[in-house]
């Protein structure tokens, strides 16, 4: 089983680094990680092409205009080819340890969406 991580991007120069490290340390599930830039401007994009060089297992991609978070993601998950997708925001509000604990939700109640909240 592998999970599809898709990060939208956009003006996340100040914690977009620590996001990708953080969903890479996630070791106990098979994973792809999908960046999509939404055309930021305050140099998000070039710290994604330093780390592309750098993490070539990375999926990324820039968009030349903005077009909002809704089409940036209809982007990622058109690039996915896990079993699951999950998005994970790159401005840090959401920990990616909690991945398991949606995956082993969506495998044993087997169901076909898990939401998480950071409120329950």
């Amino acid at each position: 089983m592998k999970l599809s991580v898709v990060i939208p991007v956009y003006n996340e120069k100040n914690t977009i680094k620590e996001i990708i490290s953080r969903v890479e340390a996630v070791n106990d599930i098979d994973k792809e990680i999908v960046v999509v830039d939404d055309a930021s401007t305050d140099g998000t994009k070039d710290i994604l092409k330093e780390l592309q060089v750098s993490n070539p297992a990375i999926k990324f991609f820039f968009k030349d205009v903005n077009s909002g978070k809704g089409n940036t993601l209809k982007m990622g998950f058109s690039q996915t080819t896990g079993d699951y997708v999950i998005v994970q925001d790159a401005d840090l509000e959401y920990d990616p340890n909690d991945y398991t604990k949606l995956i082993r939700e969506l495998s044993e109640d087997k169901v076909d969406v898990v939401y998480g909240s950071r409120f329950s």
